[in-house]
């Protein structure tokens, strides 16, 4: 499809799921590469440091976040992001997609 005929454009979306304390410096990270949206959401589940429950606010609970950047932020926030991986409850990955925003 052409973009000149197509409503929506190639993209990057980026998933991040991470220990809630962690939002603060991912919303700063992401708007320090001009991020124009992002959604937040409480998560639970299982993984390698652990289950988190999400059942008391704030303490051993996980967070996902997702926006939609272009090829180039991506690779610039996913670098950013591993930095903090070995610190952290913290997983990140990127899928290509078609979007309009």
């Amino acid at each position: 499809m052409s973009n000149s005929t197509s409503p929506v454009e190639p993209a990057i979306l980026i998933t991040i799921i991470g220990e809630t304390v962690l939002k603060d410096r991912i919303v700063k990270l992401l708007k320090s590469h001009n991020v124009s949206g992002y959604t937040i959401n409480q998560v639970q589940g299982e993984g390698g440091h652990g289950r988190r429950l999400a059942d008391l606010a704030g303490y051993n609970t996980n967070i996902e976040i997702k926006t939609i950047v272009s090829l180039e932020a991506s690779d610039a926030i996913l670098s950013a992001l591993k930095e903090e991986q070995g610190k952290h409850a913290l997983i990140a990955f990127r899928q290509n997609i078609e979007a309009f925003y």
